[in-house]
């Protein structure tokens, strides 16, 4: 496994080591001790999730204002656009964003720390997104930054309206959002 540093140095690109041949493909997806050489963080996940989307659902962006989640996600089948917008004051990159194409076929992991708003949209017909978490999910503490902030300028390679929830319509602006330290 390789680590690709992104605009924002703390959340890492991860990008396995595959083994293939005619009969199909094995790759390491997590392994605890080489995930905290390439990205320095020890970490302990407690939670795995799994969602599945039909194109153009944009789920996000999500944030736990307490109980902050780390999220090592990936695609295991289809195509997302995965974006995450760093929300903690104190950082350089705050309120600065980074967005990576995750595929099936590419094999892509993306490092999310604690601190940041995380959402995707799907762009294939639908997708399937697995993601690990630092801490469990708090409903009482979840949060929504608006997807379309222009005060963010997230660049969603869409050209079309997206699928929203209800929860996702209304997040809030980046001058109105709950942050961290």
């Amino acid at each position: 496994m390789q680590a690709i540093k992104t605009a924002i140095p703390d959340v890492v690109i991860l990008e396995p080591k595959v083994f293939g041949d005619e009969r199909g493909f094995f790759y390491e997806s997590f392994n605890a001790q080489r995930f905290a050489e390439l990205t320095g963080c020890q970490v302990d996940f407690v939670q795995d999730n799994h969602s599945k989307s039909a194109h153009g659902v944009l789920r996000g962006l999500h944030y736990q204002i307490e109980q902050a989640q780390g999220k090592l996600v990936r695609v295991v089948a289809g195509e997302v656009y995965d974006v995450a917008v760093d929300l903690r004051r104190s950082s350089p990159t705050f309120g600065k964003w980074v967005g990576v194409h995750l595929s099936a076929d590419n094999k892509r992991q993306l490092w999310v720390p604690a601190g940041f708003a995380h959402g995707f949209v799907v762009l294939s017909d639908s997708a399937e997104f697995l993601y690990k978490t630092t801490d469990y999910y708090a409903p009482a503490h979840e949060r929504c930054l608006m997807w379309n902030d222009p005060a963010v300028g997230v660049q969603w390679p869409i050209d079309f309206a997206p699928q929203l929830s209800a929860k996702d319509q209304v997040g809030r602006s980046l001058a109105e959002a709950d942050l961290y330290a």
